[in-house]
């Protein structure tokens, strides 16, 4: 799951006249001035090293500054206030510096003291049971080695001898040549869902099974078979109109016995004749996370038939995960194409952007903002609207597609290197269905440290 990052204004973007957006166009104008800026110095042959670091930490910040100002945009008067009366908090730890900051609601669910200090990472495990700091450790330790996205559960010791159940879902920030220079995380007290503070549940399926069914490649929705209700429908065909897509989708599953998430794709065709389509990871493992998605993605299907745009959608399904009963975060991503405009519009909840390729090059295409789904009450999500040409293919996937990251790789926002660099391959297949064997064949589908969704769209010609 991703923070938003970089966003830019949506195709059909209102310019504002009050103070408010006002602030908003300013913060946005200093993040491009700071990109080019950047982008002069990396081209002189300056900026290494700590500069680099000290850019990539400055975009970090007017990201989030951007984002909290949208957030008040979007309730005019009103603060955004953490979920479920302060259960939340954030924190950032600084690699460079070893410097750690947190938000108040953070230091709430430690029971600590705001002038004792945030916990740096090397202090955090103290303050775990025993037999909860290997996850954390193995967590962390993918996120800040591999650069891999972390998600984990485990309890606290507060200082007054309480125990908290908490989920910590983070990213690393990487520079401009893929060098991991901090962590950001958001962390949540789950205890009152938990019920009395144990140790967290193995990950994976009762009985050590291999959890979800791969199955071939489909188009249409694919969850664990837990939601037996979600069936996956014939592939795709390779003929249609001009225009419209050909769709192909696999689910890739993690190793037997290995860690299951709420990870899904979906395709739905509206009466009008566009099409939604969403790829989703809801925060946990095992069984209650896959009936989650399958929950989640009944909500997408529901509110994109009332015609609700991308942005809107999000919203919404963010206001669902609200009231509900056991807290949780998700990281979304919905599109609506119009076939007749070839118009692909979509908006994002902290997850990996699209990859569009065209004549043999890939690229992701920029995030509009959106925060993770679940994180804050009355958040904003922008749209983007992107034209697509016949022939173009576009990839949605959530994390864990490949197995592994290569040290110095880039990831995240700017794509796996390695997926882009299928785009020849990808352009060059004949249908959906081979470009989708591309992408399958290029990241394993046995011994996968983790399972991972990826949906193929091809427009035809």
């Amino acid at each position: 799951m991703l923070p938003s990052q970089n966003p830019e204004h949506p195709a059909n973007h209102v310019p504002a006249g009050h103070a408010l957006d006002d602030l908003i166009a300013r913060a946005r104008r200093l993040r491009d001035d700071l990109d080019a800026a950047r982008h002069r110095e990396s081209a002189d042959g300056a900026g290494h090293g700590i500069r680099h670091a000290a850019w990539a930490l400055a975009a970090h910040r007017l990201d989030d500054v951007g984002e909290q100002l949208d957030q008040l945009r979007a309730a005019p008067g009103a603060v955004p206030r953490a979920r479920a009366g302060g259960r939340i908090g954030s924190a950032e730890w600084n690699l460079l510096t070893d410097g750690a900051v947190w938000s108040e609601e953070l230091f709430s669910i430690f029971g600590r003291a705001v002038q004792d200090g945030p916990l740096t990472l090397d202090e955090l495990p103290s303050f775990l049971p025993a037999e909860d700091q290997p996850a954390l450790t193995a967590a962390v330790t993918g996120c800040l080695v591999d650069g891999r996205p972390m998600d984990c559960e485990f309890r606290i010791v507060r200082q007054d001898g309480s125990q908290r159940t908490v989920q910590m879902a983070g990213e690393p920030v990487l520079d401009d040549r893929g060098g991991t220079v901090a962590m950001w995380a958001m962390i949540r007290d789950v205890s009152e869902a938990r019920g009395p503070a144990a140790a967290p549940e193995p990950a994976g399926w009762p009985g050590g099974g291999p959890g979800p069914t791969g199955g071939g490649p489909v188009a249409g929705p694919a969850v664990s078979a837990l939601a037996p209700w979600l069936g996956s429908p014939e592939p795709g065909r390779a003929e249609g109109l001009p225009g419209s897509l050909e769709l192909a989708a696999h689910y890739l599953p993690a190793r037997p016995g290995g860690a299951v998430s709420g990870k899904w794709y979906d395709a739905l065709e509206l009466p009008d004749g566009s099409c939604v389509l969403s790829v989703g990871d809801l925060s946990g493992r095992g069984p209650a996370a896959a009936a989650g998605a399958a929950t989640a993605l009944g909500a997408v299907r529901g509110i994109a038939m009332t015609g609700s745009g991308p942005g809107a959608l999000l919203g919404h399904l963010n206001e669902l995960l609200d009231r509900g009963a056991h807290p949780v975060l998700a990281a979304v991503l919905c599109c609506r194409y119009d076939p007749a405009g070839r118009l692909l519009r979509w908006g994002q909840a902290g997850h990996p952007a699209p990859l569009l390729c065209r004549d043999g090059r890939g690229w992701a295409l920029p995030r509009p903002a959106g925060p993770l789904l679940g994180a804050v009450s009355g958040a904003a999500y922008e749209e983007r609207a992107d034209r697509l040409e016949p022939g173009d293919v576009l990839v949605l996937h959530t994390d864990g597609l490949f197995s592994d990251i290569p040290p110095g790789a880039r990831t995240g926002h700017a794509g796996d290197g390695r997926l882009i660099g299928l785009a020849p391959r990808l352009t060059a297949a004949s249908s959906a269905m081979e470009a989708l064997r591309v992408v399958v064949d290029a990241c394993g589908e046995t011994d996968r440290d983790d399972d991972a969704c990826v949906l193929v769209a091809r427009v035809r010609g």
